[in-house]
């Protein structure tokens, strides 16, 4: 033993477990695949501004979050806090929106986070992502929901909750900014917190600490200061989602974590999980295209954290184990048996059977514990007198 471990804030999925955290990926991504979205893959790393200008100078992402470093021709880099930013930056560059609109696309990877471990939060972490471009319509943004609600329905999950607010357009945000930093100015705040309020004074709404949240109680609220048309927006929204069969809470304290999110705002919490109960959520963004340097063009999407929404699963006692590995074990005894093994499995394998065989030098006793360790719900055992009569025992 090298005494090598994993890095600290991450983890090894191994079998069986490796089963379960498939079938919640293919469980949330299937919505996606029904409803016309296209899979898409984007680099691990990108270049450090796509994320300090996409996700928000002000986050915690950003200021303390994020793995970055510089390559050796000097560029700054740093691996993905999230997927969003990757994928704009994509839409942009490969000129997506000169196509039909929306554009709808989804993707499925690794993303990383200097943070404090503890359970339900990680440094690397699987995230289901989903992105509708181009399109501003109520409509739209009530189908981005509700794919995720289904996406957790079709797992068995009832004990999440979809919690949803506005958090208005640049036009709302102009007035409520005037009077949400006047009410800022007046509290018990520390510098760190002060900065981050000049920079986004809704970054304080999200502080978790319990001395600041004490005194964000009679804080001025986005959904109090809508416009006339970003209220209709949003109570188009709601009469979508009802439409559709999904409920929800209204949650008009809730500021998800980056700084790109416009008009619709949603997360998705489960009530098994503690303090660290979120599993996923996201909202509109519709300056995020134009802070990247594309088309001021408006966005919709959510990611889903697979590894926290697997959580869920085992919180609510639901089995997934996924279907066996393999169908049918191949058992041969002696060393010709072995060759007509070997064929007859690579011959099921091409038939798209699931199969296998033994290897090492096994004797029949060591061979149907490997075939019973397999799952196989078949097992056909090949010997000398099964070679001369051409057939083999299935059992």
């Amino acid at each position: 033993m090298s005494g090598l471990t994993a890095p600290k804030g991450t983890f090894d999925t191994l079998p069986p477990d490796s089963e379960r955290f498939l079938a919640v990926r293919d469980a949330l991504t299937a919505p996606l695949r029904r409803a016309g979205y296209r899979y898409v893959e984007t680099p691990v790393f990108e270049h450090t501004e796509v994320f300090s200008r996409g996700v928000g100078e002000s986050t915690d992402v950003v200021t303390k979050e994020m793995y970055t470093f510089e390559d050796r021709g000097g560029r700054s880099l740093t691996l993905r806090p999230e997927l969003t930013a990757g994928l704009m930056r994509a839409f942009i560059e490969h000129r997506l929106h000169t196509g039909a609109l929306p554009v709808k696309l989804w993707a499925v990877g690794s993303a990383f986070r200097y943070e404090r471990p503890q359970a339900g939060r990680y440094r690397h972490f699987t995230q289901v992502d989903m992105e509708a471009l181009g399109v501003d319509d109520p409509a739209l943004d009530a189908e981005v929901v509700a794919l995720g609600v289904q996406g957790f329905r079709d797992l068995g999950l009832t004990e999440f909750e979809l919690l949803l607010t506005s958090l208005g357009d640049a036009t709302d945000r102009r007035p409520y900014r005037e009077k949400l930093v006047a009410f800022l100015e007046r509290l018990d705040l520390d510098e760190d917190t002060r900065r981050r309020a000049a920079i986004n004074p809704l970054r304080v709404l999200d502080d978790k600490r319990p001395e600041v949240q004490a005194q964000l109680e009679d804080a001025p609220l986005v959904v109090d200061h809508l416009s006339d048309a970003t209220r209709a927006h949003y109570d188009a929204v709601r009469q979508h989602l009802t439409d559709l069969g999904v409920t929800w809470t209204e949650a008009p304290r809730l500021v998800r974590g980056l700084d790109y999110y416009t008009k619709t705002t949603f997360e998705f919490v489960h009530r098994g999980l503690g303090a660290q109960s979120a599993i996923g959520g996201g909202g509109r963004y519709d300056g995020l295209s134009a802070s990247l340097g594309g088309p001021d063009l408006s966005g919709i999407g959510y990611a889903v954290g697979v590894d926290r929404t697997l959580l869920a699963v085992r919180a609510e006692g639901l089995d997934l184990a996924g279907s066996a590995a393999v169908q049918a074990f191949v058992v041969h005894l002696g060393e010709e048996a072995r060759r007509v093994a070997v064929g007859l499995v690579g011959r099921l394998r091409q038939a798209g059977v699931a199969a296998d065989t033994v290897y090492g030098g096994r004797g029949l006793k060591g061979a149907m514990k490997a075939a019973d360790r397999s799952g196989a719900s078949h097992v056909i055992v090949i010997g000398e007198r099964d070679l001369a009569e051409g057939v083999g025992q299935l059992k």
